[in-house]
């Protein structure tokens, strides 16, 4: 209900939306023109093809769209634990989180989702992949179970603030850097990178591990062939320890400042 009250106000004002969707979907494309111009002077990016690293950009570039889109909210909740602001969602009987994440819902995120499924559209028909129904069936799956591990981790990421109110830019790093991240394929990276985004903080269950499935290659050395297909289990494991912190940071809340 709160979701759409924004909505029919952004609505109210459709040249207004039209212009501020249409930004939103040039700023994020920036990313990729970045790519574009990377191999308009090489024919490949640590052994990656263009389609291939496309695939990596529009596979994470719509899991996180999808997650900024129904979590973005969340990188207020500093502001609203310094006012006091959230006292006014505590009396609501609804779920807290839902009332946070659909306050001031920006369907202007939409944005980023068109842009990110337009990339990944080209890359699906620039690949040369011999398609299975495994590999059919896991590109969805990627995709919904990356959007849970961004919406997770901005989850995490806002619990912290109940805490740290000026820390965002720092929870910032683990979501819109990660979308950075993953935009690149592994092999440009250092071992120890990639295998933090394996075992320490999973952003490498959002696309790189299916998508090497996907694209015949093999996993990273050191990670388990069979981590490929684990991407819904890492996503409720992250939901449920997005939630905990949740659960801490509502009971440690004692009003404004806290």
């Amino acid at each position: 209900m709160v979701a759409g009250m924004w909505i029919r106000s952004t609505m109210t004002y459709r040249s207004s939306f039209a212009l501020t969707l249409a930004t939103s979907f040039c700023v994020t494309f920036f990313d990729f023109v970045v790519i574009l111009l990377m191999f308009g002077q090489v024919k490949g990016l640590g052994g990656f093809s263009f389609a291939e690293v496309a695939l990596l950009y529009g596979t994470t570039g719509t899991s996180f769209g999808l997650a900024d889109l129904t979590m973005g909210s969340l990188q207020r909740m500093g502001k609203r634990v310094r006012d006091g602001s959230l006292d006014t969602f505590l009396m609501r009987p609804a779920p807290l989180l839902a009332q946070v994440a659909a306050d001031k819902f920006a369907l202007r995120r939409f944005g980023r989702v068109l842009q990110g499924l337009l990339v990944l559209v080209w890359a699906l028909v620039l690949l040369d992949v011999t398609w299975t129904p495994v590999k059919v069936l896991l590109l969805p799956v990627m995709l919904l179970s990356g959007a849970v591990i961004f919406s997770a981790l901005m989850v995490l990421g806002a619990s912290v603030l109940f805490w740290v109110q000026d820390a965002t830019e720092v929870t910032n790093s683990f979501t819109y850097g990660g979308n950075t991240l993953l935009q690149y394929p592994p092999t440009i990276f250092a071992q120890e990178l990639v295998r933090g985004v394996v075992y320490v903080v999973p952003l490498a269950f959002v696309n790189w591990l299916p998508a090497l499935y996907v694209l015949g290659r093999p996993a990273p050395a050191g990670v388990p062939g069979w981590v490929v297909f684990a991407s819904p289990l890492v996503a409720a494991v992250c939901c449920g320890v997005a939630g905990l912190a949740w659960r801490a940071g509502i009971r440690s809340y004692r009003s404004t400042g806290s």
